[in-house]
């Protein structure tokens, strides 16, 4: 059996500092308290974090003060992301509901930011009895829900400089507490940003044939452009654009002069995603023109998709059944939601695995981003064993 197990005081200590963080979320880039507190927490264990350029969130080295492995990348690096959501926390006779108006932890971040402090505090344990076989960098990423992610601010502030290799866990209230979800290749979707306005002569309804009928013409992008695009791309590459937003006029007897569209655009493979945006403008152009309006497009890129390398998604499998049996593992479908942990696969190899906060029985229907998500707490000690593992069986892989 491996070290490292987590005590149950330290357990009780880390269920208490997500509880802290549930109730004080903060949105990407506006972290500093959350920034502050695990600030304090490693420098209480010995440790050395560093916030990192922009303010917001920090990193912190163990195990590189012997200089035993210099000479290239060496470290295994634990990511966590702790920024909040902008969505109020409707959870009922909760004691540790968000005390922030239209804030909540609501993806489980202030999970992930607990899992990977916690399991840096048992490893830096592990190395002062001379027990970690290679350094380890933690990593508390802010404003990963700010496109295009803060994870490409972190990359150029240096977080990877000296990693070899990188793994995260992503709650999943799919998946029953005690057990993970792990795929190889790609696991979440690509996600960008459409704005759109168009604008055009209105006029008076009893005189369409005199104006470009704005109602009409962002009508036919919401319906044709999806379906355009569907006929000029692989369908394999599941590429999905999605409405969330359409606002135009104020009377019902006055065509207005400007209409507005938001949306995502999502896309399960990443060559698809990287033609995606001309696609897509050249699309929402063809059918603005052949209503004779005017088009104003924002193309905002998010992230592509986090493709799980297989010998680190190994890694990951092969801690979680040391630690958990066979039993605590299961496979996990592609998912359409978007992640910037995405952004460091561009540069070092690695994996997330799907962290199951469901607890078992439960029977009532959550998801990610509603505002009475929640945790089963058991599912701290599963992340930090998970992480603790993966650093102790990485020595020789």
């Amino acid at each position: 059996m491996l070290p490292g197990a987590l005590p149950e005081a330290l357990h009780a200590e880390l269920v208490a500092f997500r509880r802290d963080l549930h109730m004080h979320p903060e949105l990407g880039n506006q972290e500093f308290r959350t920034t502050a507190a695990i600030k304090e927490r490693l420098e209480r264990a010995g440790l050395k974090p560093r916030v990192l350029p922009a303010g917001t969130g920090l990193i912190c080295d163990i195990g590189t003060e012997s200089g035993e492995w210099n000479g290239g990348p060496t470290m295994l690096a634990l990511r966590a992301d702790i920024d909040g959501l902008p969505i109020p926390d409707t959870k009922a006779e909760c004691p540790y509901r968000s005390t922030v108006p239209d804030r909540a932890h609501a993806c489980g971040h202030d999970v992930h930011t607990t899992v990977v402090l916690g399991a840096g505090l048992v490893l830096a344990e592990l190395y002062r009895q001379g027990m970690l076989p290679r350094p380890v960098r933690l990593i508390f990423q802010p404003a990963e829900e700010v496109l295009p992610g803060g994870a490409a601010d972190a990359i150029a502030g240096g977080v990877l400089e000296g990693v070899r290799r990188i793994i995260a866990v992503h709650c999943d209230p799919r998946v029953d507490a005690g057990r993970i979800g792990l795929r190889e290749g790609p696991i979440t979707s690509a996600c960008d940003r459409l704005e759109i306005a168009l604008d055009g002569p209105g006029g008076h309804t009893a005189r369409p044939h005199l104006t470009t009928d704005l109602v009409t013409a962002a009508a036919r992008v919401v319906t044709d452009v999806p379906a355009l695009v569907s006929r000029r791309i692989d369908t394999r590459a599941g590429l999905a654009i999605t409405w969330g937003r359409i606002e135009s006029g104020h009377a019902p007897n006055v065509i207005p002069q400007h209409a507005e569209l938001a949306g995502t655009v999502r896309c399960l493979d990443i060559e698809a995603w990287r033609e995606a945006p001309d696609m897509v403008v050249g699309a929402i152009d063809e059918v603005a023109n052949l209503h004779g309006a005017k088009s104003e497009i924002n193309y905002v890129r998010g992230v592509p998709p986090v493709v799980n390398e297989p010998a680190v998604t190994e890694l990951l499998r092969h801690a979680m059944v040391v630690r958990r049996g066979v039993q605590s593992v299961e496979g996990t479908e592609q998912s359409l939601g978007g992640e910037d942990f995405s952004w460091y696969l561009e540069h070092v190899p690695g994996a997330m695995a799907r962290l199951g906060v469901r607890t078992p029985g439960e029977r009532t229907v959550r998801d990610l981003h509603q505002g009475d998500f929640d945790a089963d707490e058991s599912a701290i000690t599963v992340g930090v064993e998970l992480f603790t593992a993966a650093a102790l069986l990485d020595a020789g892989s």
